[in-house]
């Protein structure tokens, strides 16, 4: 072994660092994970840290879609919703730039019939036993599967629907005292006068009549409406700094005759009041019916992550919650 070490101190030096790397990477030692470490962050399953994950993600999107414009154009002005068939054909629509990403942090489930009428939504066991649970749902033409089935599993949940073209529920709804129906129409201005048909009221309107202060579920379908009626319902809390007053918002958007540059604000507008979109279903019955024409329609289902909710919070973070059975 000294002939060795004496005409070959290199090869002593490799045998050396092989010994040693060998020993380090058989040892049982492992080094503590220091608490933003990645394996303890994607280990924390607490409802705050996968909603922290969720926004990590969707933030993401938001970088994405300023990266899709400036492929297309130089600004949105440049964007159109459907590109028309013809050189250079650019891929993309409208709804391309707007993915549900946000990941929702319970159970995603389709509530209501397949088809027409259901609704993708997200942890609705969360209501299951809520004793304070609201609903407000507005134009359901007579396709109230959602509703029926948010009654048959929750004990306290109660629906208040609205529908102007209608005269009560569709008929999966059976009497129930826990169903509330008017034949009115939500609008982003109040007219309901005696001589007013169809009558409209605002959101406010309606939360301050039925004496309510939040809704855990809002569905909205109001052929076209929605752009002007949720900006109405959502500035005021934008501007206040105070968070929306539903947990999760269910809408079908109209995008009939819309330019991307007045789109895009609008979808803004809702991300910065806390909404994130995590389910979309764009609307191919409507597709296969005008078909060579834009797929203008697609439903939206969003969470809210501002405020405590119960689907932000846990049970016993929400005021007035009680977990009693």
């Amino acid at each position: 072994m000294p002939v060795v070490w004496q005409r070959h101190p290199r090869y002593f030096l490799l045998v050396a660092l092989v010994l040693t790397t060998t020993f380090f990477l058989l040892s049982p030692y492992e080094s503590p994970l220091s608490t933003d470490s990645y394996a303890a962050y994607i280990r924390d399953n607490t409802l705050p840290a996968r909603l922290e994950r969720s926004e990590r993600v969707y933030q993401k999107v938001i970088a994405g879609r300023k990266d899709l414009i400036q492929r297309y154009g130089t600004n949105s002005r440049d964007i159109v919703m459907f590109p028309p068939d013809k050189d250079p054909w650019p891929a993309y629509t409208v709804w391309s730039f707007f993915p549900p990403s946000f990941d929702c942090p319970h159970e995603l489930e389709r509530i209501g019939a397949l088809g027409d009428g259901g609704k993708w939504a997200c942890g609705m066991s969360r209501l299951e036993h809520k004793p304070d649970c609201i609903i407000y749902t507005f134009g359901m033409n007579y396709a109230t599967t959602f509703e029926a089935e948010l009654l048959e599993r929750t004990r306290h949940c109660q629906v208040w629907g609205y529908d102007y073209r209608s005269n009560s529920f569709g008929s999966h709804i059976k009497n129930s005292y826990r169903a509330h129906f008017f034949s009115w129409g939500l609008a982003n201005f109040d007219s309901h006068e005696s001589h007013n048909n169809p009558k409209l009221y605002t959101l406010k309107t309606l939360l301050e009549t039925n004496k309510h202060d939040h809704i855990d579920v809002l569905k909205i379908d109001i052929e076209g409406w929605e752009f002007d009626t949720l900006s109405q319902i959502i500035q005021p809390y934008i501007s206040s700094g105070e968070p929306l007053p539903f947990g999760q918002l269910i809408v079908e958007i109209h995008a009939w005759d819309k330019k991307f540059e007045n789109f895009l604000p609008w979808w803004e507008m809702l991300e910065q009041a806390g909404l994130r979109p995590f389910m979309n279903e764009i609307n191919l019955v409507y597709q296969n019916y005008n078909r060579g024409k834009d797929t203008d329609l697609a439903e939206y289902s969003f969470i809210n992550i501002k405020g405590n909710n119960i689907f932000i919070s846990d049970p016993q973070d929400v005021p007035g919650y009680s977990d009693v059975r």
